[in-house]
């Protein structure tokens, strides 16, 4: 996956590089700075003598020793009681340790929420930064990166949106139990053709456009109808229409996939086989970075036999964002997903 939060200890992980949020100076402090050094051992304090310290906002690489990755990247972070332009400069941080990855063929890098800790820096803004800069990098460049965060209660969100989502989450999920005494269990996907909210006069259905019936008369097969006929009239698969709906987006493929949080290997899956059965996940994830309306979302869904419920949490936190719109990128729509502990989106 590109851009991946999780809740881990960042002295464990596995990857090329690991980002050490640390000071000028580059001594051990607190927090995952001081970690990263007692999992790294006395040798990477050592070789952080050497190298004369670091500018706040800059980046340095060392080797990473007795800890599971290649590197450490260590960036000075700003204090966000003192610097003058501390969200630059933490801007900085990220633009400068991913470039020095690149620099140095780091396929996989894993950052913690820097300044976030010692240097005080609100926790929401550190997120909506590291996201965006993570985001725009990734978009002109191939590598995973790991945003990872210590515990949950270092994980933050607007409170604004926090209670949005609360509201509409108590206004329209409904628990499993609930649902199953209160509607019949059917295999048909929820979202029918026969529900779902009429065309604008004058415009195109997207049925039409696609060139088949909606499900609901499509799969009412007149009496008489052959298998073979039924067939011959399938509906368009998943393929199909994720492509269509980049057309009618006037996005480009690359676009698609980078903004959907979906990496290139699983683009490329979906474009060779027009068969691919992608995860709900991955298709939701579509749906999001292309911006489809509700009955859009549905409607790629239900390709694959998919639809979204009142039942399912994730759905309600996914429905409420398409219908409100209220995010920029798929990382706004992650971040809630997390705090409610959601699957996230991307691939």
């Amino acid at each position: 996956m590109p851009l991946k939060i999780i809740r881990q200890d960042i002295t464990k992980i596995e990857c090329d590089a690991i980002v050490n949020p640390t000071n000028e100076k580059m001594m051990p402090g607190g927090g995952a700075d001081l970690a990263i050094h007692r999992a790294a051992g006395e040798a990477l304090l050592e070789h952080c003598k050497k190298l004369g310290g670091c500018e706040v906002g800059g980046a340095r690489i060392t080797p990473a020793f007795d800890l599971p990755c290649k590197y450490v990247i260590h960036t000075a972070g700003p204090d966000w009681h003192k610097e003058v332009n501390p969200e630059e400069l933490l801007v900085s941080c990220y633009k400068s340790s991913l470039h020095l990855a690149l620099e140095y063929k780091c396929e996989s890098v894993a950052f913690p929420l820097i300044a976030s800790g010692t240097y005080g820096f609100p926790k929401d803004r550190v997120l909506k930064i590291a996201t965006k800069v993570i985001s725009d990098f990734l978009f002109d460049n191939e590598m995973d990166v790991l945003l990872v965060v210590f515990d949950k209660e270092a994980y933050e969100i607007s409170q604004k949106v926090y209670s949005d989502v609360s509201s509409y989450i108590d206004d329209h999920y409904v628990e499993e139990s609930n649902f199953e005494r209160s509607c019949p269990i059917t295999e048909e996907p929820v979202f029918m053709a026969s529900i779902a909210p009429e065309a604008p006069k004058g415009k195109k259905s997207i049925f039409k456009a696609l060139g088949r019936k909606p499900r609901a008369v499509a799969s009412a097969a007149k009496e008489g109808t052959t298998l073979d006929e039924m067939i011959r009239n399938m509906d368009k698969g998943f393929a199909d229409t994720l492509f269509y709906y980049i057309d009618k987006k006037g996005v480009t493929d690359v676009e698609c996939y980078k903004r959907s949080n979906v990496d290139k290997k699983t683009f490329s899956k979906i474009k060779c086989n027009k068969d691919y059965r992608p995860s709900k996940i991955t298709a939701v994830s579509f749906a999001i970075g292309l911006r489809l309306n509700i009955e859009e979302t549905n409607h790629l869904l239900n390709t694959v036999g998919m639809s979204l419920s009142h039942s399912s949490l994730f759905d309600v936190i996914i429905e409420y964002f398409i219908t409100s719109g209220e995010y920029e990128s798929v990382f706004d729509v992650n971040e809630v997903l997390y705090k409610f502990d959601q699957s996230l989106l991307g691939v």
